[in-house]
């Protein structure tokens, strides 16, 4: 094994405003072996991210900013190759963070490193997605901040993502109304007639604030009890002013402003005059609901309920111009890159 080479995607410069191709580097490691304890897994999927855009920079977030000179850090699903732990085999179907390469080799004795994956009802590349970090991401700001009830109003920006397209799934098996906001007249129709939204507000179509504001409240008749967000902006704004008292926001994601410019909150007051709950949420840091979440999810997805979409970039060296795309919001449903 020692003589294999690794290809890796490394972070070699910080983004200046948007991020480009020249930030990453194709890079060819040589492929060492496990030492005790440790795993060699072969990845076969990486997951693209957009909270990979924030650790790019080198600024104070949630998360630590990615080195520079190392591999990027990502998601993946693979199997092990070779193992010096007694918990894993050769062969054994793995979920965990092998990052931007062929091969990761996993210290299998570190909690939550590395988790086997039941491959027989649940295809592979879904424990990245809507069986992964996504759908548990979805099913916390749903479930633990939205509070959803039977008759109520749901929101979901992005309707169409990995995360998004989960939420208003969950919504609808919950009793509520879903409404969704997506980028064009192809991801809405997809959002309402397989994901089973109740309506989708194609964002694109409209030009100012004003415009935008009257399709979500054609969408809304009855007002939003929930916002589960992940864009910010202006389609933040249209929510905002849609909100029933009371309500409840997830702020998952800001995607509108990822390159480091501010977004602007054109009506703040309205969290204080409609008494609303706005809650920021990592999902990393509430591992105590994932075995929950996860059982939900995988018999949804195994047993056909939870529908999902994926858009496969193939090959390591594809990794940053999919990145990219996700970041512009060219991707189907889940980004992912094929390892094989």
């Amino acid at each position: 094994m020692t003589d294999r080479i690794n290809k890796q995607i490394h972070l070699v410069s910080r983004p200046e405003g948007e991020a480009s191709r020249s930030n990453f580097k194709l890079v060819e490691a040589p492929l060492g072996e496990p030492a005790e304890g440790q795993v060699l897994v072969r990845n076969r999927f990486l997951s693209l991210d957009p909270y990979m855009r924030g650790r790019m920079n080198d600024a104070k977030s949630y998360a630590k900013p990615q080195p520079l000179g190392e591999v990027m850090g990502g998601g993946t699903v693979g199997e092990v190759v070779a193992s010096r732990h007694s918990n894993y085999q050769p062969g054994d179907s793995v979920v965990g963070m092998g990052g931007w390469q062929q091969y990761a080799i996993v210290d299998a004795s570190q909690p939550g490193a590395l988790r086997k994956a039941d491959t027989s009802r649940i295809p592979l590349s879904a424990y990245l997605g809507a069986v992964g970090m996504p759908g548990v991401t979805a099913w916390y700001g749903l479930v633990k901040i939205c509070e959803p009830k039977a008759g109520q109003t749901i929101v979901v920006s992005a309707a169409s993502g990995a995360v998004g397209s989960v939420v208003g799934q969950l919504a609808k098996a919950r009793g509520c109304r879903a409404v969704g906001l997506a980028g064009g007249a192809e991801k809405c129709a997809y959002v309402i007639g397989e994901l089973g939204f109740d309506a989708c507000v194609d964002y694109k179509a409209h030009a100012d604030a004003k415009s935008l504001y009257a399709a979500l409240k054609e969408a809304t008749p009855d007002g939003v009890d929930g916002c589960f967000e992940n864009v910010g902006g202006p389609i933040l704004d249209a929510t905002l002013a849609r909100m029933n008292a009371f309500g409840r926001i997830a702020l998952c994601g800001m995607i509108s402003g990822y390159d480091g410019q501010p977004i602007p909150l054109q009506q703040p007051q309205l969290i204080l005059q409609s008494r609303l709950r706005v809650e920021g949420f990592i999902v990393s840091e509430h591992m105590e609901v994932w075995p929950e979440a996860l059982k939900e999810l995988g018999t949804l997805v195994a047993t056909g309920k939870l529908k999902y979409r994926e858009t496969i970039a193939e090959g390591i060296e594809a990794a940053p111009e999919a990145f990219l795309g996700l970041l512009k919001g060219r991707n189907f449903g889940k980004q992912l890159v094929r390892l094989d």
